[in-house]
């Protein structure tokens, strides 16, 4: 199992135990991921970080300074 971060601009559209499909976008040098209906976004990953899940489950969601983040669990 792997676990990926997204930043979530607002919070009350996900709930813990939420299972959301992961969508891949291709950058020039790196991937970044959406998560369901655009909820939440990742960071940029290089090549070798990349993910081949397509679909994950929310385990955690916090607020922090910086804004909201959503922990998601997915099968490599």
């Amino acid at each position: 199992m792997g676990q990926m971060e997204f930043k979530m601009e607002r919070t009350g559209l996900l709930n813990i135990g939420d299972v959301l499909s992961i969508q891949e976008y291709e950058l020039p040098n790196s991937y970044y991921y959406l998560l369901g209906r655009s909820y939440a976004m990742s960071a940029n990953y290089s090549t070798l970080e990349r993910i081949s899940a397509r679909e994950g489950t929310v385990i955690d969601i916090k607020e922090t300074p910086k804004g909201f983040y959503v922990t998601v669990e997915y099968a490599e």
